[in-house]
């Protein structure tokens, strides 16, 4: 039972730690390398301990100011240094340290925007399959999405389509590598070099797995082009907390020159306190994680990456395997990166059941609704902690499926569906999804199970979000509410 936040009388340490301990046993594993989504896991000795005692360190550290604490400085310019050295920067890069893949993504559409003051209506072109971080970009800073349908059968950006989409209001083209929800890598030499014929920026969005591609390419990998070596690539950016194997908090955003990347600094002094100078969102910042980060960094090595990289490529490799053994099965893709995507060509083996009876065998997936052609799939995120125990998983998949054909696939009342067909987002009131929600059995917080998201498939896009937008509202209630 977790306690009042704010008691009375202050509450002794070990009792707050055992609090502590019970509300974590209730979550998913985040070691162990059963768990496919949400944690990168490079099972190496001694590094929790370590980042534990860096972050606690820098802990209460301020990044607001770099004057006043040079040692953040240091560390967030190392980490550029690294990333840019990683990925094809050159003498003139330079980056910035942010909170995470989506901060970065919004600086990135955020300098684009302001570099061109001149359109008053500006546009950010993307492929389909780029990571929903750009439309939220896009939603917080008012520019317009042109979003551009994928080759059917690799589902990697098509150049000319993109091309096509392009306009004089365009600010921004971007594409990814790999894609989050797919793990393929667009073409991005192609396209970055239309946008630079066109005078447009191009972004990779590199957050998921780009800072493990040239280590795989080194395993002999053909990992394309994709960074800032590539002639019109203008930005790109990197989560330091997916492959890089630090602690949650931590991603770098790179220019390739200090003129690209100005529009997205801020500066106030045009009020009575201290002069306000951000160079991402946030203005305090915890040196916690980026302390966290520098360790992980200098105690992994080029040579820990390279062999974290090999062990994450050889589980890649047996998962694929595995999912290709059970009939009715297949990955949607070859994988090409750290990601297996699988699906179902069998009507009977139903994949949100599945899901559902890998996790009852202790395997944790990410289900992914179907859109447009696409079906439903089942995303597995590979890190190098799946390598000792990826054996294990095609026994766990080969019974998970079978009981899944058993069990057969999600049918739904008849009423519930048609609810759900009338249904559109102006419509869904808080009260129907707290109706909704009561008799699924999920109003609890838990994961949802495979009637939730059989629910979820059939409604269209915005409606799956106004659901689940007044679904969250509902778990975010205070513990203790107030008195009147």
């Amino acid at each position: 039972m977790l306690g009042d936040a704010l008691p009375e009388d202050g509450v002794p340490a070990e009792t707050i730690l055992a609090e502590l301990g019970a509300l974590r046993a209730g979550d998913l594993p985040t070691h162990g390398g059963r768990l496919f989504a949400y944690v990168y896991d490079p099972a190496v000795d001694g590094l929790d301990a370590l980042t534990a005692s860096a972050h606690a360190l820098a802990a209460h550290v301020n990044g607001l100011d770099p004057t006043a604490f040079p040692s953040l400085l240091a560390m967030e310019n190392a980490l550029v240094g690294a990333a840019a050295r990683l990925l094809g920067g050159g003498p003139a890069t330079v980056g910035t340290v942010t909170g995470g893949g989506t901060e970065s993504l919004i600086l990135a559409v955020q300098a684009a925007r302001d570099a061109r003051p001149d359109i008053a209506h500006p546009r950010l072109v993307i492929p389909e399959t780029a990571h929903a971080a750009f439309l939220k970009a896009a939603h917080l800073l008012r520019v317009a999405v042109d979003r551009v349908p994928v080759d059917p059968v690799t589902l990697r950006a098509d150049p000319a389509a993109m091309t096509r989409a392009m306009s004089p209001d365009t600010v921004l083209v971007a594409c990814s590598a790999p894609s989050y929800a797919h793990g393929v890598i667009d073409p991005v030499g192609q396209v970055a070099a239309l946008a630079a014929a066109a005078g447009v920026r191009c972004h990779v969005d590199a957050c998921f797995g780009g800072w493990t591609l040239p280590y795989l390419r080194r395993l002999g990998l053909p990992v394309p082009p994709f960074d800032l070596s590539v002639a019109g690539v203008t930005s790109i950016s990197v989560d330091l907390h997916k492959y890089a194997y630090a602690p949650k908090g931590v991603s770098v955003l790179l220019h390739a020159d200090a003129a690209l990347r100005r529009p997205q600094y801020f500066a106030s002094a045009d009020w009575p306190g201290y002069t306000m100078l951000n160079a991402g969102l946030a203005s305090t910042r915890s040196g916690g994680p980026i302390a966290a980060a520098y360790a992980t960094l200098r105690y992994l090595g080029e040579s820990g990456y390279r062999r974290l990289a090999a062990r994450t490529l050889g589980a890649v490799r047996t998962l694929a395997e595995a999912v290709r053994a059970v009939d009715g099965l297949r990955p949607l893709v070859q994988p090409e990166t750290t990601v297996v995507c699988l699906t179902s060509d069998d009507p009977g083996l139903d994949v949100f059941v599945l899901a559902d009876e890998l996790t009852a065998r202790g395997w944790h997936t990410q289900p992914q609704l179907a859109y447009g052609d696409v079906p439903p799939t089942l995303h597995l995120t590979v890190t190098a902690a799946v390598a000792p125990v990826a054996a294990e998983f095609g026994p766990a998949l080969a019974e998970a499926a079978a009981a899944a054909r058993a069990h057969g696939p999600v049918v739904l009342p008849a009423g519930l569906a048609a609810t759900v067909a009338a249904l559109t987002p102006e419509t869904l009131t808080p009260e129907l999804v707290a109706g909704l929600a009561e008799s699924l059995g999920v109003t609890g917080g838990g994961a949802p199970g495979a009637t939730v998201n059989a629910l979820l498939n059939l409604a269209p896009p915005r409606l799956r979000e106004q659901f689940l937008i007044e679904f969250l509202s509902l778990l975010q209630r205070p513990a203790v509410p107030p008195e009147n």
